[in-house]
């Protein structure tokens, strides 16, 4: 049994995640009649996925992999005598010891054939290897890879986006908990059951599924059982049992309330569809008896149905709204220490995720720097621009783990600069017509605005970019061909830090 990502318990609850890119069969890759590859080596487990494909000639690519990985080589590293030592069980073990997923060898023109050594040494360590017909260049196979995964991620998202419609269409009929318990089953091929504070099943939808016994022993798990902060069960859990996948989501009202889900697969968006229909739940058990309780449940229901933003702000009360990105000193944040972090900065709008806290501030309250946390603040922006002050406060919390300061606010100035001089209009043409060669790669112009913001530190700008420094060089390089400027000009910064600032 393995914990999942936490929701705090819900006021407003926050916005369900956003499901994963899914990966790629390794048997769909072998399909492609247009790459002609084949399978000379390891285990052939249809469940084989990869991540992404990546080339290397290096001798020991362990260092340079993530894990999930098809490595393509052509064998350029490979030494006259490798086949009467070590080599190859060396080489694929540090494959595997890196989470290598499988190992692409290109037939020609270093090597005419794949060594035999190697195949005995990916039979020896279960590494599925691959042979690349010499026709086939790794960048093929690179775009088939991304080619797939674009395939499932737009079809999951699809089906994500169909999901949370037919939820909230079924939220709102007359009898709205059967009805949300249907569509949730429906949309995860199996069983959805509502569990009562005692553990009792009140409502349930769906065929019967493997494992009822294990998902009310689930529902346990995560049920408030009334005692110690410290002993504050999670508020998500998942297992696996024979023939089922189950999930259990206490319900944010604090009464007990628990939705299990059994399914006999779990696809990538499958959490995210039935966190929606937590919190769904969530409102339709709760007994919202205060009018700002009700407002805020009602204002969620309103953004899940399709209202603006700026439609529902009044609801929640201000005009002028501040995004702020906390991320623990310590390695885990739980749903205590989020609400914590929301009483202290003066809002109830908190969203825990696995990476930071988000809170929506009311502008008028001014985030200050709380112990134990780094914190990014946006600046005060209207309810229509939330999602922008959210890339903001992103920004800003980049920039404070980099620079190791307690609290940075996007834009902050002690007095108005002298871009205050050029018209706001006059000032976005300038920038888009000066910026115009990176327009197209988003991940250069993010690059080039953290590296001017951190004074050219290649180190700060990798750990605020969660990249490597050698990445950094070669995107600011690229950057600098882009633009045709010597970027260690002190007036070409000055000149492209205004435009990125009015971007």
């Amino acid at each position: 049994m393995e914990e999942t990502s936490t929701m705090p318990d819900l006021t407003i609850p926050p916005a369900p995640p956003t499901p994963p890119t899914p990966p790629v069969p390794l048997s769909a890759l072998l399909a492609r009649e247009d790459l002609g590859l084949r399978q000379i080596a390891g285990p052939t487990d249809p469940d084989i996925v990869i991540h992404w494909a990546h080339t290397s000639e290096m001798p020991d690519p362990y260092p340079y992999l993530l894990g999930g990985e098809l490595l393509l080589t052509a064998g350029v590293h490979i030494p006259e005598a490798a086949g009467s030592g070590t080599y190859f069980a060396d080489y694929v073990s540090r494959i595997v010891e890196a989470g290598g997923v499988a190992l692409g060898f290109g037939v020609a023109p270093v090597h005419d054939t794949v060594p035999r050594a190697l195949v005995a040494a990916c039979d020896h360590y279960d590494l599925p290897l691959l042979e690349v017909p010499p026709p086939t260049p790794f960048s093929r196979v690179a775009r088939a890879v991304w080619q797939l995964m674009a395939q499932a991620r737009l079809a999951e998202l699809r089906r994500v986006t169909e999901a949370q419609q037919s939820l909230a269409a079924a939220a709102s009929r007359p009898d709205p908990v059967p009805s949300v318990l249907r569509q949730l089953a429906q949309r995860v091929s199996g069983r959805a059951v509502l569990y009562g504070p005692d553990g009792t099943e009140i409502a349930a939808a769906g065929r019967e599924a493997a494992g009822a016994g294990a998902l009310a022993g689930l529902a346990r798990v995560v049920r408030p059982t009334g005692t110690a902060v410290s002993a504050t069960p999670p508020t998500s859990a998942t297992d696996t049992v024979p023939g089922a996948h189950l999930a259990a989501y206490a319900l944010g009202t604090g009464q007990g309330f628990v939705l299990g889900v059994a399914a006999p697969h779990r696809d990538p968006g499958d959490h995210t569809i039935a966190s929606v229909a937590a919190v769904l739940l969530s409102l339709l058990t709760g007994e919202h008896q205060s009018r700002t309780g009700a407002d805020r449940s009602s204002a969620l229901v309103r953004l899940l149905l399709g209202a603006p933003p700026q439609d529902v702000a009044s609801l929640l009360g201000g005009d002028r709204w501040v995004v702020v990105h906390a991320a623990p000193d310590s390695p885990v944040s739980d749903p205590v220490a989020a609400s914590a972090l929301g009483a202290a900065l003066g809002s109830a709008l908190i969203d825990l995720t696995p990476e930071v806290v988000r809170v929506l501030v009311p502008a008028d309250r001014e985030p200050a720097p709380q112990p134990g946390w780094t914190l990014g603040v946006s600046a005060p922006v209207a309810p229509e621009d939330w999602p922008a002050a959210d890339t903001q406060a992103a920004r800003a919390l980049a920039r404070a783990r980099a620079t190791r300061a307690p609290l940075v606010r996007h834009g902050a100035a002690g007095r108005p600069g002298l871009a205050g001089l050029v018209p706001h209009e006059e000032a976005e043409a300038h920038a888009r017509t000066l910026l115009a060669p990176l327009a197209a790669s988003p991940a250069l112009t993010e690059t080039l605005r953290t590296w001017l913001s951190l004074h050219g530190s290649w180190d700060r700008t990798a750990v605020a970019l969660a990249v490597h420094r050698n990445t950094v060089r070669q995107r600011i390089a690229r950057c600098a061909a882009l633009l045709d400027a010597d970027l260690d000009d002190p007036d070409v910064r000055m000149e492209l830090w205004f435009g990125l600032r009015h971007l």
